[in-house]
């Protein structure tokens, strides 16, 4: 088994509010959860309205499909306009790591 997690910084563009912010992130998060192996959630700058980190996980059976999982959730988030995507992390890791 194999485990991936993928932290995703983005800038935000013309956003004045928190709830503003809400209305462009729901929808990206609902995407990516409904991948079959994906789960995704804002991790981190809740308060910050034009900021936003999202976190996302997967698990599969091989290295390469974990990969194709996050590169596919990496391309989802930044293909779009509303966002810059300032950094992406990304960790790979098998249930035989200590």
């Amino acid at each position: 088994m194999f485990t991936g997690t993928l932290t995703l910084d983005l800038l935000l563009g013309d956003v004045h509010s928190l709830k503003e912010k809400r209305g462009l992130i729901r929808p990206v998060l609902a995407e990516l959860n409904r991948r079959p192996a994906v789960g995704a959630a804002e991790v981190g700058a809740q308060d910050l309205h034009r900021r936003a980190i999202l976190g996302v996980a997967v698990v599969a059976g091989s290295h390469q499909r974990v990969v194709d999982l996050l590169d596919d959730c990496e391309g989802a988030v930044a293909w779009r306009p509303e966002f810059e995507l300032l950094s992406a992390r990304r960790r790979v890791r098998s249930d035989e790591d200590d």
